[in-house]
This record gives structure tokens, C-alpha cells and sequence, in this order.
């Protein structure tokens, strides 16, 4: 109403000026201009960032059950029912909107940000009139569906220290999630391979020019407020710049599990004997009904070179991560050892930008972790764990390029890769991944296609160890800044390691209706992208 106003007046002066001198012109339009208020008047303390995401899909898999024909996330041909075809297959499109709200009032001059993010996600046609998450685009539509990822408070008590209190960002970078673009997360520290996801607590952080370090604890579940059985996270990082190119870091990681088999992810339950790690394709210790107690630590270092890709055309960083701790059952009153862990995982990636945008690179990488071929028969497990024992998901490496062999960014609904967990259910994994991307029109036009193939680091009873190969391609199309629409598509060919009906890991490889090697998954999606600020 007020520049409606505006304009009525500006009208009215215009006519006057006509009739004035050159001076009086002049100070009719100064007079105009100091009226309406300049950018710097401009009220800042609240902004509004959004993520929305609308894509197609066509694929050969799909869920047998049809409690998962909403929401599919897990290892593909896990306990989700997941399953492929020669002769079925999905088609759907879905949607996402992430909004970002962020409020830094004045009156304290910067030290106090409060930051709230919310998800709100469906398949076109799903559902109407209900309450429930990722659902709700039914004709009439009138859906509940909102869902809270961040509400968090940051202050900065004295300059480069912060501390953020509530549910926050819970990734194994470096990098401070807030102040960081997802791109660089996901290529750095541990690539958010063993912890990625939302988490609940109090984190300490100080970013220095040349060195940064962390300190955090989150509740991961309470269950019962009044008994010890609750699961909780420590986190311990320190990061340093080494050079103008090299970074270099290193890392703790605790949990302390006192859970008990209680709580969890809705019927899934949660923990090391869970159907949640199951799903997920993380090892399931076989401890029965009996209550246990674990103690799970993780020791890394990790390295970066030229990790903005700015400095010069080559781009390094690696990872080393040792998972070791205790299981204990219990045994009549008291909680007896079971299982001593001891896990390693590996990654290495290199990337070259032989041409004039970042988008014009060749990338090659290595991932590795160990394996236990037979389970916790011998008190020992040898393989990783990481946070999807947890979370749905609480890890997500999506950064190799893949879209079958591991997960990759471009979902809603549907999150089924085959290696959806490092640990590969406790089999382990040695993947190796290339890329090739190429700005057919500089920053307009992009052209990428990649393949992988991974080995179990274990061979599992009545299969082999080829896990399968994967080709995928990409055409990109960027309207502008942070909007694109992208055609994507990937085919893998499964390798004789689903030959085996082993289950001795908690899970059955090959899916739970199969008696041989699946169908090859495949898909094909046309997705629109733009990062709103």
C-alpha cells in the first residue's frame, strides 16, 4: 500500500515539475528519491532461504510391501521389501521444499542467530487429508505434513567462537555446516560417511584463518527420562591449514550406547541389534533378545588439497577411520563382554580441472573398509560401523557420482542404493569410482558420465566377491545462478556376490523373496533444481 502511495505521489509531482524551473526540478525529484527508503534501511534481521527440487523417475525397482510404497530408504533388496524387475517398473514424480528461516536481531549485534529449517516432501498423488510425513498431494491435497530438521541457536559469545545449541547439523566435517556450501562438505573430512544427518545437543566451535576445532555432544535417544538408557554422541575435531593448499585434521568419535533395545525409528527400533541397522545396510550383531551395552569409538585423520578447486587445476583428499570398542550382553544381572570391535575404512579421491570452470574436471576415487566373514561367531567383529546402526540415515555419501552402486543426492522419497552403508552389512567394500564432466557452454551447459565397480571385501558363503559394475551419464542445463534442470540416468550390472543367500550378517543379500542374482537395477529422471535466496 505504502508504494502504491508512492506512486500516486510521484505521478502528482511529475505533472507539477513540468510547469517548474530546472532548479525546482531538481529538488521536487530530490525531495521524491529521499522519500523512499534507500537498501540500507532495509530491515535484515530475518531472511529466507528455500531448496526446492520437482523430478520424474522411472526405474525398475520398487517395494514389495506396500507399508514402503510412500517412503523407500535402505539398502536395495534389504529388509524394505525393495526389489528389482525385468518386467515392472516405477514411474512417479515427487517434490521438495526445504525452507530456511534465519533471524539475527539487532539488539545483540550479531552474537545471536537463531536458525530454523523445516522439510516438506511428497510423491504427486499420494495423499489427502491425513497427517503424516511426505505425503499429501492428493487432489484437495489439505495434508499435515511438515517436518522439523533444524531449530537451533547459535551465539558467539567473544569473535570465532560458536556454540550451537539444539538440533543441529551433525556431519564429520571440518567445515561449519551453516557457513558452508553442501558441495564442499561432502568431498572433505570424512564426506559425511559415517555421520550425516540432524542431531540434538550442544556443539562448541572456534574457526581461526589457519585452524578450527570442535567439541560436541548430542543425545542421540532418551527413551526413558528416569532410567540410564539413553544413547549418546561425543565429537572431537581439529582442523588445520597447513599451507595456502594443504589442510590436514584429525578426530574423535564416541557413542555411548545404553539403549537396551528400546526406542528407535518408528517399528524399526534402533541400535546394533536392530531392524533400522538392517535396513540400512549396516551389520546387525546377532546378540539376540538379550539387552546390551556398547562403547564405540572412532579415531581418524583425514587431509585436503586445494579443496575449493581454486588454487591450481589438482584437487586431493583422503580419509583413514578406526572404529574399535566393546559389546556387552546381558547375562542374569550383570552385562558379560560379547564382542570386541575393530573396523577400518579408507578413501582416497583425486580430481583434475583441465579446463576453464570447476565443472571441467576428471575425478577418480578409492573407497575401502574392512570386513568379517563371519559375523560375531568368534567374539570379534572386524568390519565398520557407522551411524546408520542409529539414524535412517544417519550417514549419506553422496558425493562419488554414482547413482546405484552408492547413493546420490537427487532423491525425496526413494533413498535405495545397493551399498546404502561403508560397511556393505559387515562384508565390507573396495570401490573404485571415475568421472568425467565437461561445461559444453561455460556455466550454462554441462555434460558428465562416470561408472564405478566395487568388490566385497569378504566373500560371503555361495557367492563370489564382485559386488558389480556401474555406468551412469548426466546432461545439465543451468538457467541461472543455483536453478538448473538435469537429466540424469545409470544402469548397473550385479555381480555374483548376489549369488549368496548368506544371512549370517543380519541381513540377506540378495533380498528376501529372491532365491538367485536379482534383476540389474536401473534408472532414468528428469529433476529441476533451484536454491532460492
Amino acid at each position: 500500500m505504502r508504494y502504491f502511495t508512492l506512486l500516486i505521489i510521484g505521478v502528482l509531482l511529475t505533472n507539477v515539475v513540468i510547469a517548474q524551473t530546472d532548479t525546482q526540478m531538481s529538488n521536487a525529484a530530490n525531495l521524491f528519491k529521499n522519500d523512499i527508503p534507500s537498501g540500507s534501511k532495509v530491515n535484515k534481521e530475518l531472511q529466507f532461504f528455500a531448496f526446492y527440487i520437482n523430478q520424474a523417475v522411472s526405474s525398475n525397482m520398487y517395494p514389495e510391501a506396500s507399508l514402503f510404497s510412500g517412503q523407500l530408504v535402505g539398502r536395495l533388496f534389504g529388509s524394505n521389501s525393495s526389489n528389482t524387475s525385468d518386467t515392472i517398473n516405477s514411474a512417479y514424480i515427487e517434490q521438495r521444499l526445504i525452507p530456511f528461516f534465519i533471524y539475527q536481531p539487532k539488539l545483540f549485534n550479531g552474537k545471536a542467530i537463531l536458525r530454523a529449517s523445516f522439510e516438506i516432501d511428497w510423491t504427486w498423488g499420494d495423499q489427502a487429508y491425513g497427517m503424516s510425513a511426505n505425503k499429501g498431494s492428493a487432489i484437495s491435497a489439505d495434508q499435515v505434513n511438515i517436518q522439523t530438521q533444524n531449530i537451533e541457536l547459535e551465539l558467539i559469545p567473544v569473535k570465532d567462537w560458536y556454540i550451537n545449541l539444539g538440533l543441529q547439523r551433525l556431519f564429520d566435517t571440518p567445515y561449519n555446516p551453516y557457513r558452508t556450501y553442501f558441495d564442499k562438505m561432502t568431498t572433505t573430512g570424512y564426506r559425511l560417511a559415517y555421520w550425516g544427518t540432524d542431531g540434538v545437543g550442544i556443539s562448541v566451535r572456534r574457526d581461526k584463518d589457519f585452524n578450527s576445532f570442535k567439541a560436541g555432544f548430542y543425545k542421540l535417544y532418551e527413551n526413558d527420562a528416569e532410567v540410564k538408557d539413553d544413547v549418546n554422541l561425543f565429537e572431537l575435531m581439529y582442523h588445520q591449514k597447513i599451507t595456502m593448499t594443504w589442510t590436514a585434521g584429525a578426530s574423535i568419535y564416541a557413542v555411548q550406547d545404553r539403549g537396551k533395545n528400546k526406542g528407535g525409528v518408528s517399528v524399526f527400533g534402533q541400535g546394533l541389534t536392530s531392524t533400522l541397522a538392517n535396513s540400512n545396510g549396516a551389520f546387525v550383531f546377532n546378540l539376540g533378545t538379550n539387552d546390551y551395552q556398547a562403547d564405540i569409538a572412532w579415531a581418524g585423520m583425514y587431509f585436503g588439497r586445494n579443496v575449493d578447486f581454486w588454487i591450481d587445476r589438482l584437487q586431493l583428499t583422503g580419509f583413514v577411520n578406526y572404529n574399535l570398542g566393546t559389546v556387552r550382553k546381558k547375562q542374569g544381572t550383570e552385562y558379560v563382554k560379547a564382542v570386541d570391535i575393530g573396523g577400518l575404512g579408507l578413501n582416497l579421491r583425486g580430481a583434475y580441472r583441465y579446463g576453464q570452470t570447476t565443472s571441467d574436471y576428471v575425478s577418480a576415487e578409492m573407497m575401502y573398509t574392512s570386513g568379517d566373514a563371519d559375523g560375531i561367531t568368534n567374539g570379534k567383529y572386524s568390519g565398520v560401523i557407522t551411524g546408520n546402526t542409529w539414524g535412517m540415515p544417519a550417514n549419506i555419501f553422496v558425493s562419488s557420482g554414482t547413482y546405484l552402486l552408492f547413493p546420490h543426492a537427487n532423491v525425496v522419497n526413494r533413498y535405495t542404493p545397493v551399498i546404502s552403508d561403508i560397511s556393505n552389512m559387515g562384508y565390507g567394500v573396495t570401490a573404485g569410482i571415475a568421472n568425467f564432466s565437461k561445461d559444453i557452454v561455460p556455466n550454462r551447459i554441462n555434460a558428465k558420465v562416470g561408472g564405478g565397480a566395487a568388490l566385497s571385501s569378504v566373500k560371503p558363503q555361495n557367492g563370489g566377491k564382485f559386488i558389480g559394475w556401474e555406468a551412469n551419464a548426466a546432461l545439465k542445463y543451468n538457467f541461472g545462478p543455483f536453478m538448473s534442470l538435469e537429466l540424469h540416468g545409470a544402469y548397473m550390472q550385479l555381480g555374483n556376490f548376489f549369488d549368496s543367500n548368506d544371512a549370517s550378517n543380519g541381513s540377506d543379500i540378495n533380498g528376501l523373496s529372491n532365491t538367485g542374482r536379482p534383476s540389474n537395477p536401473w534408472t532414468a529422471f528428469l529433476v529441476y533444481k533451484w536454491l532460492i535466496f
